[in-house]
């Protein structure tokens, strides 16, 4: 019994041992081995053997946060001998930051980073996610106190490259490399978020009277060119019309003369030389008479040449008519010539004009 005792002892001093001894490390997983209590070596991933009570892996505190069933995040602190290669997720919960005019806002950040050197982030800093997160809440401060509220709500991205920027810089000796930092959230007071609601009202309400203000500006452009166009189209109309009605009345005018021109070439060729132009000054008297008795007066004033002009015409009437009767009686008799007859005085005798009595008083 003594004996299968110790050796159930010895195996389990040998287990213990080896599992001491023998390290399986993980993929993007490496190990800080000390020897004796100083850094001697960095174990990568595989198996690797340590001597045993000589050598271990130096343990880094290690925090990240858990949310609850609830949604709320709790913060997880620990310690491990495995430092993670892969990029990390260090969460902050919400802390209130004061702007440069003096506005204080609940931000909300996250940090991603990744180990590059696991010997200074093991021998460099003690508890890395908390100076990381410390310094990252520093950096937050500084920045959004520098600019006001409207900058810090618009400027989110210039704020993020400011800290990532000055969290490298800081954590250089850290053995980290700060991929890119991000705010989560901004959460101004509740009075200033109603003032900003109104704002973006009034703002949306202020585009929208502009869009209808341009809307009916077009409109009314377009009407006006409307309006310009059908103006325009009935100018020109008019004015082909006025042409058109303009060369009518040049045609009509010009057969009226072509005909007036014959009808004065036959009237000439019928009468005696030089009474064709008294026929054409008495016809013009003939035709303006209708208009002289469309007067309200009764009495018609007439020139005194007048009545000679109308004596004439009874003079050139009978004599076309005598030269149409002896054409026809020249025909009958087989072309004989017609007897001579006395002339007809064309005109009668204009009467001397005799000045009028004056009245006796």
């Amino acid at each position: 019994m003594f004996g299968l005792g110790a050796l159930l002892i010895i195996a389990f001093i040998v287990a213990l041992t080896i599992a001491k001894t023998v390290k399986s490390i993980g993929q993007a997983e490496v190990m800080v081995i000390e020897r004796w209590g100083r850094f001697n070596r960095i174990a990568r991933s595989g198996l690797n053997v340590l001597i045993p009570y000589m050598e271990k892996g130096k343990t880094i505190d290690v925090r990240y946060f858990e949310a609850d069933p609830g949604g709320v995040k709790r913060v997880t602190s620990g310690s491990t001998s495995r430092i993670d290669l892969r990029e990390q997720v260090l969460s902050f919960p919400k802390q209130p930051v004061i702007t440069k005019d003096n506005v204080t806002i609940d931000i909300d950040a996250v940090l991603y980073y990744r180990i590059a050197d696991p010997q200074k982030a093991a021998y460099a800093i003690q508890n890395l996610p908390f100076a990381l997160e410390t310094l990252t809440r520093t950096t937050l401060r500084n920045i959004v106190g520098d600019i006001e509220l409207d900058q810090t709500l618009a400027s989110r991205d210039m704020i993020n490259k400011r800290m990532r920027d000055t969290i490298e810089e800081a954590s250089i000796g850290w053995g980290v490399d700060v991929t890119r930092v991000e705010l989560q959230a901004i959460e101004p007071p509740r009075d200033i978020q109603q003032s900003m609601e109104l704002q973006m009202r009034a703002e949306r309400e202020r585009r929208a009277a502009v869009t209808n203000a341009e809307a009916s500006k077009r409109a009314a452009i377009l009407e006006a060119e409307g309006v310009q166009q059908s103006q325009v189209s009935r100018a020109q109309g008019e004015s082909e019309a006025a042409v058109l009605r303009a060369k009518g009345l040049a045609t009509a005018r010009l057969a009226m003369a072509e005909a007036e021109a014959q009808a004065i070439a036959r009237i000439a060729s019928a009468l005696p030389e030089g009474q064709a132009a008294m026929y054409l000054l008495g016809m013009k008297y003939l035709e303006a008479l209708p208009q002289l008795t469309q007067g309200k007066g009764s009495t018609i004033f007439l020139p005194a040449e007048a009545a000679g002009v109308m004596g004439a015409l009874g003079g050139i009437k009978e004599l076309l008519v005598r030269s149409s009767s002896d054409a026809g009686v020249s025909g009958a008799a087989g072309g004989s010539s017609p007897a001579t007859r006395p002339a007809v005085p064309l005109f009668p005798p204009t009467p001397p004009w005799v000045p009028p009595e004056p009245e006796k008083k």
